[in-house]
């Protein structure tokens, strides 16, 4: 398997999952009661977390190889959404859920996660489909 498809395979898997999160989990959020949403957030923090991390870190260490293997445009620019992505949850969402996990929840940190998560969302997106073009355009796919 070439390294341009394990690459599309991180980037895929994290587009299938950050569309999830924007449309189903986080709006989903609003429906708990404040008790039952800290009881499944502990839980759902843990368990994402042993799905997201590594795909984080696996097309982190594609997209780093890709630049080594060749600079190009498509290549850089995917970097710099992916390092933009990595601060965005590790400074934005990372205090946001423990926020939630401390007891202080409300229909605002709600409305906070889903609205700031558009930026990932829109991100993971385009960062799917410049890989895609970028190995469509350079056959790398054949």
């Amino acid at each position: 398997m070439s390294v341009e498809i394990v690459k599309l395979l991180f980037d895929f898997g994290l587009l299938v999952l950050i569309w999830l999160i924007q449309i189903v989990v986080y709006p989903s959020f609003s429906y708990y009661q404040k008790n039952d949403l800290l009881q499944w957030h502990q839980k759902y923090t843990l368990r994402i977390g042993y799905v997201v991390m590594p795909l984080m870190i696996g097309q982190l260490c594609m997209a780093i190889l890709e630049i080594i293997r060749k600079l190009t445009i498509f290549n850089t620019l995917i970097l710099v959404l992916i390092v933009a992505v990595w601060l965005s949850t590790f400074l934005q969402f990372v205090p946001l859920h423990r926020k939630i996990s401390s007891n202080t929840v409300n229909d605002d940190l709600v409305y906070q996660l889903v609205k700031r998560n558009w930026f990932r969302t829109v991100s993971w997106t385009v960062i799917f489909l410049l890989g895609l073009a970028s190995g469509l355009l350079s056959n790398s796919f054949s």
